[in-house]
């Protein structure tokens, strides 16, 4: 079993910065692509940014320029800075990794979420 454990979340101003962790722990092999999701409320959970095993990003525009994804592979940690907010930014923030576990079988795990307040 694996076990995703977001950090990081809180209430900032518009125009502030956050910065979210997720370290990923368990039964681990390797770790393939990990990401960043949010559900705001009423709305679909969305892609917010996404980083493979060899450091290739994938931004949604509307974060695009403002947000950054990296992740430690020697630590399992993915990292989402998040600068210039704005308050459509609000909502629960996910990680989310597709984790090869010791069978080499590959599993797609969620976080249990953090929330990221925008709000002056």
């Amino acid at each position: 079993q694996v076990q995703l454990v977001e950090s990081g979340g809180g209430l900032v101003q518009p125009g502030g910065s956050l910065r979210l962790s997720c370290a990923a722990s368990g039964n681990i092999f390797s770790i393939n692509a990990m990401g960043w999701y949010r559900q705001a409320p009423g709305k679909e959970r969305e892609l917010v940014a996404q980083v493979s095993s060899s450091g290739i990003t994938n931004y949604s525009d509307s974060v695009k320029g403002r947000f950054t994804i990296s992740r430690d592979n020697a630590k399992n940690t993915v990292f989402l800075r998040m600068d210039s907010l704005k308050p459509e930014d609000t909502a629960i923030y996910y990680c989310n990794a597709d984790v090869k576990g010791l069978t080499r079988v590959s599993v797609n795990y969620w976080g249990q979420g953090t929330q990221v307040t925008v709000s002056s």
